[in-house]
């Protein structure tokens, strides 16, 4: 994919992020198993970086479950950051801090505090990011911040399998993209909560989270599925050296 359709891309998702974050945040809750479900690999006491933290429903979650965590959360989008930070001011358990920070953008892994971490999440993150180079860019950047003995969890959307999703693919004339302009496993989808929006999605398959993974020097240790309606909407990886 060249630059130009890129910066289409990660325009169209940021243009979505910026207009719908309240509406987006309403959305996500604590008790969704799309979050709950990584419980398991999160120990008490763990440094924590939550790449694409949204709302910050994460560390809400960690506040209530696991004490002693030292968490930071990074989002692209400031409106995204402000609304975590007002959500997670009386965090009681864990220490929390957010910044803006662009993972589309190469070397932004310098630019955060309190590496290396024992956990890295990247939650219904990869599969917003368009293009296979950028997509590796980022989660090499991400591993470079894991702690030798940690793990780097991912999820990402299975949309093809739901057909409730599939019933949300928009035309690409509705951007003015060229279809052979994109790769394979490209969608766009709507949004009708709180007005009307688009987002760009990739399927990034098992196959590829093994091929991305190694790229980033990392091994698939175990895969899994859970979230939406369905109970297994994404599928999950944990991912170590």
């Amino acid at each position: 994919m060249d630059r130009r359709t890129v910066e289409r891309l990660l325009a169209i998702n940021r243009q979505f992020y910026t207009e719908f974050a309240r509406s987006f945040a309403d959305s996500r809750t604590l008790s969704d198993p799309a979050i709950t479900c990584i419980l398991p690999d999160i120990p008490q006491r763990a440094r924590v970086l939550d790449v694409g933290c949204g709302n910050g429903r994460l560390a809400l979650l960690l506040d209530r479950e696991r004490p002693g965590v030292q968490y930071v959360g990074l989002d692209a989008i400031p409106e995204l950051v402000e609304i975590a930070r007002r959500q997670c001011e009386r965090l009681t358990s864990i220490g929390a801090r957010f910044h803006q920070v662009d993972i589309a953008r190469s070397g932004w892994h310098r630019d955060v505090p309190g590496a290396p971490f024992d956990r890295v999440l990247l939650l219904a993150v990869l599969h917003h990011i368009p293009g296979w180079t950028t997509r590796a860019q980022a989660l090499q950047e991400s591993a470079a911040l894991l702690a030798p003995d940690g793990r780097l969890i991912l999820s990402t959307w299975q949309f093809l399998d739901a057909p409730r999703l599939r019933r949300k693919f928009v035309s690409w004339d509705v951007v003015g993209i060229p279809e052979e302009a994109l790769e394979a496993g490209d969608h766009l989808l709507d949004w009708k909560r709180g007005g009307r929006g688009v987002r760009y999605c990739h399927l990034v398959d098992e196959a590829e989270v093994e091929q991305l993974a190694a790229e980033a020097g990392l091994r698939v240790r175990r895969t899994f599925r859970a979230g939406g309606r369905e109970g297994n909407l994404s599928l999950f990886a944990v991912l170590t050296r």
